[in-house]
């Protein structure tokens, strides 16, 4: 699968957009770039996992859960994604099935926009996400095609009114709207 090899420009030097393209039954978003921030917050200091939720929380995207990321490929059709890395180090796929490998690492965070694929490849350390959604979006787990319907579904999702490290001005909000 070819990606496209230029990247959106991020004003933020910690974060990297960039946009997946349609992969079999993974449908990614072809609006929305993923967005990749190095180093969100420093993971040394104590208690990373409470200050993403305590960070994505003030920025409009409500924490739901702490754990990993599934080892197989699916994306939620239903809802965007705001990950926080609060320990570990992790290879993700991210596009489905021979998709684009990316490395996180404890202070990360990543927006995936609805339809993106993401599994995880392989982890060090424990590995530890928070997982945040914009208010009124619940994530649904798909492992399958959508059909024209539910992708029109997708795509019609309404955009957060905040990027969940940024806030009001970050990187989602310019970049999405």
């Amino acid at each position: 699968m070819k990606y496209p090899t230029e990247h959106l420009h991020a004003t933020d030097a910690r974060c990297e957009a960039f946009m997946l393209n349609a992969n079999g039954w993974v449908p990614n978003n072809r609006h929305l770039p993923v967005l990749l921030w190095r180093g969100a917050l420093d993971a040394q200091s104590s208690d990373a996992a409470a200050r993403f939720e305590s960070m994505f929380g003030r920025n409009g995207w409500p924490p739901q859960w702490r754990d990993s990321v599934f080892d197989y490929h699916h994306f939620h059709s239903t809802a965007h994604e705001a990950l926080g890395i609060a320990s570990g180090r992790a290879e993700l796929i991210l596009g489905g099935p021979g998709g684009r490998v990316v490395t996180v690492q404890a202070g990360d965070a990543l927006v995936l926009p609805a339809g993106t694929g993401h599994c995880l490849l392989s982890s060090e350390g424990r590995f530890q996400v928070i997982g945040a959604y914009p208010p009124g979006q619940q994530w649904d787990i798909r492992r399958d095609a959508l059909t024209p319907g539910e992708l029109r579904a997708m795509e019609a999702l309404p955009f957060p009114p905040c990027d969940p490290v940024g806030g009001a001005r970050g990187e989602l909000t310019r970049l999405w709207h």
